[in-house]
């Protein structure tokens, strides 16, 4: 049998002659036709829903996957950063809490409005914008469409993005943002509050006025989509989100009930303190005990309003430092 026999599945013929292909090259061949009858199908099921023939052509012009999305996509964690690096480093920084005082101070009669209209404190509001992207200043450089296009047929929760996909061709069709425009992170979150296209649809406001709701450019659409996604989530006006607070002496962290509420009166009969040691407030208002997750043993009393916080992304140091922020800049 000759040798070469393995190798004539792997064979292209021109002109009557064998020719050897590489691997690699028929692969990409392979995921490249794969990959246009994807966008077909993505098509077939946008037009069916109303997006416009102009805007897919508009959308899809060029369109190839992305490996750096793909490449993110499958980076495992080296593990998570410890809560008091998290917090001071990255989240609740010096340097962060100066740009968001002087954020909320130059916005303030903006955001006085937007509490008017959604009854959301502009303290949260400003944290957000600042945990998010920076007060608007790293908004993300990936195109939304080619990185939801990529993990929709790539990526490891393909149902997800592809619903995401046809949300973004959604909002374009709207004509809220232009295909250039329309940027975000590599996993498809847009704009200055950093909105999948999907939130986009639920909670981006037109507060401008101006027919668009243009949450990359216009600070006003992007604040009061923030406020509007706060108040829809179920945001208590005028209630506090928590405070950082002392156990009482002997208390173990390790066994505490982070279940259980109670109101702050109990919490002060039982012998916790503020952080600075003063009593809490003899209030009925309800509170739960919140262990920062790799923490070296701060502990917190969260109301209602930080599990709010925590809808906008869920993880427990995420809403805490929110808090901690919107405590400093207003």
């Amino acid at each position: 049998m000759s040798i070469l026999r393995p190798m004539l599945d792997r064979r292209h013929v021109l002109g009557g002659v064998a020719l050897l292909a590489a691997p690699e090259a028929l692969a990409r061949r392979a995921r490249s036709d794969d990959f246009d009858s994807f966008l077909g199908a993505i098509r077939a099921e946008a037009r069916g829903k109303g997006v416009s023939q102009a805007t897919l052509s508009r959308a899809f012009a060029g369109l190839r996957p992305n490996q750096r999305v793909i490449e993110l996509d499958r980076r495992q964690p080296e593990g998570a950063m410890g809560w008091e690096e998290y917090r001071d480093r990255i989240m609740v920084s010096p340097t962060r809490i100066a740009n968001g005082q002087r954020n909320y101070a130059e916005n303030l009669a903006l955001l006085r409005s937007i509490e008017a209209c959604y009854r959301v404190s502009p303290r949260v509001i400003v944290a957000i914008w600042g945990v998010e992207t920076n007060f608007g200043g790293n908004t993300g450089g990936f195109s939304v469409i080619e990185a939801l296009a990529t993990l929709a047929w790539e990526g490891r929760r393909a149902s997800f993005f592809r619903q995401e996909l046809l949300a973004a061709l959604r909002v374009l069709d709207g004509g809220h943002v232009a295909p250039a425009r329309m940027t975000g992170s590599w996993a498809g979150a847009m704009g200055q509050p950093q909105f999948m296209p999907t939130n986009f649809e639920r909670m981006a406001v037109d507060f401008d006025g101006d027919g668009r709701r243009d949450i990359w450019d216009s600070r006003a659409d992007a604040l009061a989509s923030i406020a509007h996604y706060f108040q829809r989530s179920g945001w208590r006006e005028g209630e506090p989100w928590g405070r950082a607070v002392l156990p009482p002496p002997g208390y173990a962290p390790e066994a505490a009930d982070t279940d259980g509420r109670r109101s702050l009166r109990d919490w002060a009969r039982m012998g916790f303190r503020n952080q600075d040691g003063s009593p809490l407030p003899a209030s009925d208002l309800e509170a739960a005990l919140v262990l920062p997750s790799r923490g070296a043993g701060q502990l917190f009393l969260g109301h209602h309003n930080l599990r709010v916080i925590r809808r906008y992304n869920s993880p427990v140091n995420y809403g805490l430092a929110v808090g901690l922020l919107s405590d400093y800049v207003g």
